[in-house]
């Protein structure tokens, strides 16, 4: 049975801003949740890591998963990233929800960077997609996470095209404006979605 606070997930490509839209929602008092941060700990889940331990035996170290170096084999392969995809997303997902419906209050968020890639996008009742310019994400990537243009062009190549592919249905935030242009706009949209969890 479907619990009765509102669920929204918060996705979007790399490097669109997603964690600061999260970081923006939290600010305005509602309860927010990441899936990265969920998936940082999936490896201390035994079935998780036996599942790894198996399908990428060369990414052990002892009985920890080297992260870098599971990171190097699955960007570069896409069966490799649909195949721990397949082992992790689950158990992220369920950890996710059962956080989201614990939480106090009529509504939670939840940052979901593969969302429309895993096909839970139904595990939530609302969808907000952060967009923001190419070539902004690219620059972002870079240096956040100290990569080169061809590794994030790669990472993108494997993910859901915001750009391409529709999103009807979803709520689109474009980040584009700076941050100030971002805040009043989370603003706006949260504010429209808190009325519509009162509401049921």
């Amino acid at each position: 049975m479907r619990q009765s606070k509102l669920r929204v997930a918060v996705t979007g490509g790399i490097g669109s801003g997603k964690s600061t839209v999260l970081r923006l929602i939290g600010e305005l008092g509602y309860p927010v949740f990441s899936a990265d941060a969920i998936g940082r700990r999936i490896y201390e889940d035994e079935a998780v890591l036996r599942a790894v331990r198996a399908r990428f035996p060369q990414c052990l170290c002892g009985d920890a998963v080297d992260r870098k170096a599971l990171s190097k084999v699955v960007f570069s392969d896409p069966e490799a990233l649909q195949a721990l995809d397949g082992i992790t997303h689950p158990a992220i997902m369920r950890r996710l929800r059962d956080a989201m419906d614990a939480a106090p209050g009529p509504l939670a968020f939840a940052e979901v960077p593969l969302l429309f890639e895993s096909g839970t996008e139904g595990d939530f009742d609302r969808v907000i997609v952060v967009r923001r310019p190419k070539e902004a994400r690219i620059r972002s990537v870079v240096e956040r996470d100290g990569l080169t243009r061809a590794e994030v062009l790669a990472r993108m190549q494997n993910q859901f095209d915001y750009e391409k592919n529709s999103l009807d249905g979803h709520t689109v935030i474009e980040n584009d404006s700076g941050l100030a242009a971002l805040r009043a706009e989370v603003e706006r949209v949260v504010h429209a979605i808190a009325l519509e969890a009162e509401q049921r």
